[in-house]
C-alpha cells in the first residue's frame, strides 16, 4: 500500500506541476456540451499543429460519416503495425457509446489538450488511442429531454444509433457499420487498456464517479491479480487524492444500496466483455447522473490523466503481463462460457450513500422511494462480487464452417480472425452438436430473439465439406473469443444471438395416413425402435393418446428424418 500511496501522490505532484487544476471551460459551467462538428474541429486544428497527434478514419458508421481515431504519441508517426513491432503500450477511450452521456466526450477533448500543452512527456512511450465519439449518428440527434433523470447539459445526444441500435449490445452481432468500424480499430491497435466513459442511472448516493471493470472471473489469472491489487487500488487511491472518492458501479443487490452492490455481469455484447476477450483489462467510468455535469466531466478528466499517468510509468508492465496472458490463452484448453452469480460469496466495503426513505406518492397515492440528501451515511455494505462458472468446454484443434454460413464468417473476418480455405471437396470425421433445447425471448432484444439455456448433444458424424469452406484453428491468443461466439452454449455466441436459426426448422414432413404403414413396418422390423416406443407410451400418458406424436416419434428415430434438422452447422475438429 506504500508503494500505491507514492506513485499516487508523485503523479498527483506531476499534475500539479503541469496545470492539472485547468479553469473548467465556460461552455461546461454555461451547461452546455460540445457538438460533433466541435468536437471534431478541435481535434482537427490539434492534429494540425502537434506533430505527435493524429486524426485517422476507419470505415464508416450508419449515418454515413467516417468514424475517427484520435493518436497520441512521442513516437513520431506511430502505426499499428510499428506499436506491435516495439512492444508500445496502448490505451484505448472510447467515447459517446451512449452520446446522452457526453461526459466522456469533452472529458476526452481536454485530456488531449493537456497532454499536447502541458504534459506531452507523458507520451513518449506510449500510444492513446481516443474515439471522439462512437454513437455519432446518436450524437447528431441532438436534443433536450432524452435523459429525464440527468443533471445536464442542456442539450445531448441520444442513446440509440442511426438503427435505433444500442452500441453497447453490438460487440458480438456486429449489426451496425459503426460497430464493424470500432472492431477494425480495436484489433488493428490491439490495446493494453480500455476505458470505455459512461453515466449511470439508479441510485442516488455521495459519489460523481464510479468504476466498472471487467469481470475478474473473465481474465487470465495473471490479468486479474493485475486487476484487482494493482489497477483498481491505484486508480482509487489517485482519484481520492484528487478529490473524488469512487466505488464499484452501483447495481443494487435488491432496490437501494443498503443490500449491497453486485458486479456487473459484462457478457461480451457489452464493451469490456467483448475486450477481455483479447486479454485487455477494460475499465467503464460511470458518472452520476444527479451531479452537476461541469463536475462529471471533471471527475471523469482525472481519471482520463490518471491512466495516461499510469501507462507512461507502468505501461511496459501492463504490456509484458499481457502478452503472458496471451501466450497462455494459446495453450490453454478449457475455456468457461456460462457463469452464475454466487451470492454465499462476498466482500465488505465502505459505501457513502444517502438514506433511503419511503412515503406515499402525489402522484400515485403509493408508497415511493427517495433519498434524502440531508441524511448522509457512511457504513460497510455487501459487495457481491463473486461468479462461479456453470459451464466450460474444451478448444477443438479447429472449427469448420461451411462457406454457405457468409454472415459467421465475415463477422470472424471482421475480427480479424485468421480463416483458411479447404482447397478441395473433402469428407472428414469430425464432432457435431445437435441443439436438444433452447429459450427464446418473447421480445426483441436489439434487433434479434435471444436464446437462451441451451441444450447440446455431441455426436462424431462423418461429415462432407466443400472447396472454399473455412477453417479456424485454434491455439492463438484469440482462442477465448473463437470459443465464445463458435460454441452454441456460450453466454453470448452467434448461436444466442439468432444467427443460425435456421437450421431450428425441420424442412421435410410425412403424411398420416401414408406413414402408417412405414411406421408399422418399423416397428415390426427394428425391435429396438419398437422397445423405447412401447416405454414412451407407458411412462407419457398424453403422449399414448396422441397419434401425430407416436407417429412423429417413430419418424425421428427412422432413416427418413432428415440429419440436417437442429445440427449445429460448426463442427469441430480434434
Amino acid at each position: 500500500m506504500r508503494q500505491i500511496l507514492f506513485f499516487c501522490l508523485a503523479a498527483l505532484c506531476f499534475c500539479r506541476n503541469s496545470a492539472v487544476a485547468q479553469a473548467i471551460p465556460e461552455i461546461h459551467r454555461e451547461n452546455r456540451s460540445y457538438t460533433y462538428d466541435e468536437v471534431i474541429r478541435h481535434y482537427e486544428l490539434l492534429d494540425k499543429k502537434f506533430r505527435n497527434a493524429q486524426l485517422l478514419t476507419y470505415g464508416l458508421t450508419d449515418v454515413g460519416k467516417p468514424l475517427q481515431l484520435f493518436v497520441l504519441s512521442g513516437i513520431r508517426g506511430i502505426t499499428p503495425e510499428l506499436a506491435k513491432k516495439n512492444d508500445v503500450p496502448v490505451l484505448f477511450i472510447l467515447n459517446g457509446i451512449h452520446p446522452g452521456e457526453p461526459d466522456g466526450i469533452d472529458a476526452s477533448l481536454h485530456l488531449s489538450e493537456w497532454l499536447l500543452t502541458k504534459a506531452d512527456s507523458l507520451l513518449e512511450r506510449i500510444a492513446i488511442c481516443i474515439v471522439p465519439s462512437y454513437n455519432i449518428d446518436g450524437m447528431l440527434n441532438r436534443g433536450c429531454c432524452s435523459r429525464a433523470n440527468q443533471d445536464g447539459p442542456e442539450a445531448y445526444g441520444f442513446r440509440g444509433n442511426g438503427r435505433n441500435l444500442d452500441l453497447n449490445r453490438d460487440f458480438i452481432k456486429l449489426d451496425s457499420d459503426n460497430a464493424r468500424s470500432l472492431a477494425g480499430m480495436l484489433r488493428t491497435w490491439d490495446p493494453d487498456f480500455f476505458i470505455d466513459t459512461h453515466v449511470s442511472n439508479g441510485a442516488d448516493y455521495q459519489y460523481t464517479l464510479t468504476l466498472l471493470p471487467t469481470l475478474a472471473e473473465k481474465l487470465s489469472p495473471v490479468l486479474r491479480t493485475f486487476l484487482q491489487q494493482e489497477i483498481w487500488a491505484r486508480s482509487t487511491e489517485y482519484m481520492r487524492h484528487s478529490g473524488f472518492d469512487v466505488t464499484p458501479y452501483v447495481d443494487t443487490y435488491k432496490d437501494i444500496p443498503d443490500s449491497g452492490l453486485v458486479a456487473f455481469t459484462d457478457l461480451p455484447r457489452f464493451s469490456s466483455g467483448y475486450t477481455a476477450l483479447f486479454n485487455c483489462i477494460g475499465i467503464v467510468t460511470e458518472t452520476h447522473m444527479l451531479k452537476p455535469f461541469p463536475q462529471r466531466v471533471e471527475s471523469t478528466l482525472h481519471f482520463l490523466k490518471w491512466a495516461s499517468i499510469y501507462m507512461h510509468y507502468q505501461g511496459k508492465k501492463m504490456h509484458k503481463l499481457r502478452k503472458a496472458a496471451n501466450d497462455a490463452t494459446a495453450v490453454q484448453e478449457w475455456f468457461p462460457i456460462q457463469w452464475a452469480h454466487d451470492v454465499t460469496r462476498y466482500d465488505e466495503i465502505l459505501f457513502k450513500g444517502y438514506e433511503a426513505v419511503y412515503k406515499t406518492s402525489n402522484v400515485t397515492g403509493l408508497p415511493r422511494l427517495y433519498y434524502d440528501r440531508s441524511r448522509p451515511y457512511e457504513k460497510n455494505i455487501r459487495y457481491y462480487n463473486r461468479y462461479a462458472v456453470t459451464d466450460s468446454v474444451k478448444k477443438p484443434a479447429a472449427y469448420i464452417i461451411p462457406q454457405a454460413w457468409d454472415e459467421i464468417v465475415r463477422r470472424m473476418e471482421w475480427n480479424h480472425i485468421p480463416l483458411e480455405k479447404l482447397r478441395h471437396d473433402t469428407v472428414m470425421e469430425v464432432e457435431a452438436y445437435r441443439i436438444t433445447g433452447y429459450e427464446t425471448s418473447k421480445r426483441p432484444y436489439e434487433g434479434h430473439y435471444i436464446h437462451s439455456q441451451v441444450k447440446t448433444e455431441t455426436v462424431r458424424i462423418s461429415q462432407q465439406f466443400r472447396a472454399g469452406d473455412i477453417v479456424i484453428r485454434t491455439g492463438t491468443a484469440a482462442d477465448y473469443f473463437i470459443v465464445s461466439v463458435l460454441e452454441p452454449r456460450a453466454a453470448d455466441s452467434y448461436f444466442c444471438w439468432g444467427f443460425f436459426d435456421s437450421v431450428l426448422q425441420q424442412k421435410e414432413w410425412f403424411s398420416d395416413y401414408v406413414w402408417e404403414d412405414k411406421a408399422e413396418e418399423l416397428l415390426r422390423t427394428d425391435e429396438n425402435l419398437r422397445r423405447t416406443f412401447e416405454e414412451q407410451k407407458n411412462s407419457d400418458p398424453d403422449f399414448a393418446k396422441s397419434s401425430f406424436s407416436q407417429l412423429y416419434f417413430i419418424y425421428r428415430h427412422s432413416p427418413y428424418y432428415e440429419p440436417s434438422h437442429s445440427m449445429y452447422p460448426v463442427f469441430r475438429l480434434h
